[in-house]
């Protein structure tokens, strides 16, 4: 296998375009498979886990491989639920091309539009398979329009729907009577689209002497270029149009030779990866399990060079070297053994102590940038419903985010709670329905607490604290005099020494310093860590005998704490960036609900298929039901996703509850 002869394509887009159908197809057509695999019944050999085939549902990317006329095809099925796009943008990282699968019948979605600008982003090209063709009352020349109005007029039909989407026929070279359009007309289109490609090319063309040969030569550079979108028709049910989808990949994806090459950074230097080199450079794009024995495997792009069972492999982190051991070729669940994988192919390798994005080297190594993802906001507070089964669901949450990115764990230490972070809703159920079925273990789960911030937004000077202890043996003596000062807003911490002289031994200004740092923790106000705040050490008076450590670190937190609420102390307030993306029927009633949670709009844009896209600056504390609200206002056909953009002070009111709730709590216990 040469890397001249390899396509790497993932299907993306929105939940229920018909993705998983559609590589089921692409597997029974080419021989792959001797049946064509349903995800209705249940038989899909691409949708894995129990919990798929329940909710008839992608939750993970699947790889798989299929050759068609010498060339050997690696594609990769990615979950179109927003909440799942930690196993759909990865898959990026592995390939030339996207697929975009769009339904003939429900048009573009979220996840349509959010699925192409990622791949574009990215680097890899895109083609358009519109699916479901011979759906009734599909209108599939409107589609192309709103496709066309949505992500540019280079999105072009390389073949034509036939027969009410019961066949298609090309543009390059077909005959027949289509649907809509006209095969001259659009084979016109899709040549000025790839001669716009290559300036000489584009100057024969305009000569008039270009041949359809000359152009099928620089289709592949139009696509990654994003001069040419093409535009394919298929029905996954009935296989309309698969067979063109596949020769659409071999003639319009570009090869790992001629497609888009990444980057390889070492420090400052920035060296792009070259298929043709000896030394072997591939990524971890996907880390997965073996559904049965639990097996870790780690999917690996070979960017180039061979990768083999005795291959010796670094990572930034890993010098010594490791051994792959076997490598396998991955189809859905099952895989086999295979000798190896060359530059361009995509492979597996088991027990490897890698990670998501890692990049394998036997050479000169460094790093390879990932496609970039959304930071999941949606959070939920755990804790064990069984003692004893802590061991047990932090290997599982371990395991969760190894092979999801945007699953996320973490102890937040401003409110003293385990909390696990998603895309949304969906998301986390998902993985505490795998918590329970996979390991035996349950949690206990309820909206987080807001991680408000505490500072201050004036000074107080000379504020003296002396801590004083006598007991039956040796005492405790400590006096110190600070400022308090507002430290510039991200600016952090600052401990300043303006002690001069002897008043305070030179070793105990340290523990003042301490003392400080331990009470900024707890907070003053509300219980909230403190941030931004500036503490100078002015005076104080060390006793020769009853003075040490612990009784300066006691001074120097009731020193801050007296002077942090004469400073006039405030609350801060985590503020998100949300968008929001909704029928336009909603817009109005959407608009009103986020300004009664504060939120300040940003603007909003118009999209085909009588979506908007509302965006707004709101507090986090006021968006924390959001997703239940969402679904309520626009019956589920909403979809929101936020960001973290910045503190800002709570309002006066707001604030008052907050304290007063704090001091409630504190009381009872």
């Amino acid at each position: 296998m040469k890397p001249e002869s390899i396509r790497n394509i993932a299907l993306v887009g929105h939940s229920g375009a018909g993705k998983t159908s559609l590589g089921e197809s692409c597997l029974h057509i080419t021989g792959a498979t001797n049946r064509l695999g349903n995800v209705d019944d249940g038989t899909s050999i691409l949708d894995c886990s129990d919990e798929e085939k329940e909710k008839r549902q992608t939750q993970q990317a699947s790889v798989f491989s299929l050759s068609v006329d010498g060339t050997h095809i690696n594609v990769i099925d990615t979950p179109g639920l927003a909440d799942f796009c930690g196993q759909a943008i990865p898959a990026l990282a592995a390939v030339e091309t996207a697929v975009l699968v769009v339904s003939a019948v429900a048009g573009i979605e979220v996840n349509t539009r959010k699925m192409f600008e990622r791949a574009r982003g990215y680097g890899v090209g895109v083609i358009i398979a519109i699916n479901k063709i011979d759906a009734d009352n599909v209108n599939v020349e409107e589609l192309v329009g709103q496709l066309q109005e949505s992500f540019g007029a280079q999105c072009l039909p390389v073949n034509l729907p036939a027969d009410g989407g019961k066949s298609v026929i090309r543009c390059l070279g077909g005959s027949g009577t289509p649907d809509f359009g006209n095969l001259d007309e659009a084979h016109t289109a899709v040549v000025e689209a790839v001669v716009g490609a290559d300036d000489d090319l584009m100057e024969k063309y305009l000569g008039g002497e270009v041949s359809d040969d000359e152009v099928r030569k620089f289709t592949a550079v139009s696509v990654t270029q994003g001069e040419l979108v093409p535009i394919v028709f298929t029905s996954a049910r009935n296989g309309t149009g698969v067979q063109e989808l596949l020769s659409a990949v071999i003639n319009y994806a570009a090869s790992p030779i001629n497609g888009f090459h990444r980057t390889l950074v070492d420090g400052e230097n920035k060296t792009e990866v070259d298929p043709a080199g000896a030394d072997f450079v591939g990524q971890v794009f996907k880390i997965g399990s073996d559904i049965k024995s639990n097996i870790k495997y780690a999917h690996i792009r070979v960017l180039s060079g061979t990768l083999t069972h005795d291959t010796s492999l670094h990572t930034v982190t890993e010098k010594k070297g490791l051994r792959p051991g076997q490598v396998y070729r991955m189809m859905g669940g099952e895989h086999s053994d295979v000798d190896g994988g060359v530059a361009g192919d995509i492979v597996a390798l088991a027990k490897l102590d890698v990670h998501l994005g890692d990049v394998l080297y036997s050479g000169a190594g460094g790093t390879i940038d990932m496609p970039v993802l959304p930071k999941p906001m949606f959070a939920l507070a755990i804790e064990s419903k069984t003692r004893g089964d802590e061991d047990k669901i932090a290997a599982a949450f371990k395991r969760f985010a190894e092979e999801d990115p945007c699953f996320k764990l973490d102890r937040n230490a401003a409110t003293n709670e385990t909390v696990i972070h998603g895309i949304g809703d969906v998301h986390l159920r998902t993985y505490l329905h795998r918590l329970t079925t996979h390991y035996k273990a349950e949690v206990i789960t309820h909206p987080p607490k807001i991680p408000y911030r505490e500072t201050i937004t004036g000074s107080a000077t000379d504020v003296e604290y002396t801590h004083k202890k006598q007991t039956g043996g040796a005492g405790q003596f400590g006096r110190v005099i600070i400022n308090v000062l507002a430290n510039e807003r991200g600016a952090g911490y600052e401990f300043v020494d303006k002690i001069f002289g002897g008043a305070i031994d030179q070793s105990f200004r340290p523990s003042v310093d301490k003392g400080v740092r331990a009470q900024m923790v707890e907070g003053v106000l509300a219980g909230y860590p403190i941030v931004d705040v500036k503490v100078e050490l002015t005076d104080g008076k060390t006793h020769p005998v009853d003075s040490k450590d612990i009784a300066f670190q006691i001074a120097g937190r009731g020193a801050f704490r007296e002077g942090f609420m004469k400073a006039n102390p405030i609350l801060l307030e985590p503020i998100v960036t949300i968008e929001v993306t909704a029928p336009v029927d909603n817009l109005g009633d959407l608009q009103g609900d986020m300004a009664s949670r504060r939120g300040q709009p940003i603007g909003q844009e118009m999209l085909p298929g009588q979506m908007a896209v509302l965006k707004a600056s709101v507090p986090l504390a006021e968006v924390a039901d959001y997703h239940s609200r969402l679904s309520s206002i626009t019956g589920g056909q909403g979809s929101y996703m936020m960001e973290l953009s910045h503190y800002q002070q709570v309002p006066a009111m707001v604030q008052q509850k907050i304290i007063a709730d704090h001091g409630k709590k504190a009381e009872a216990g």
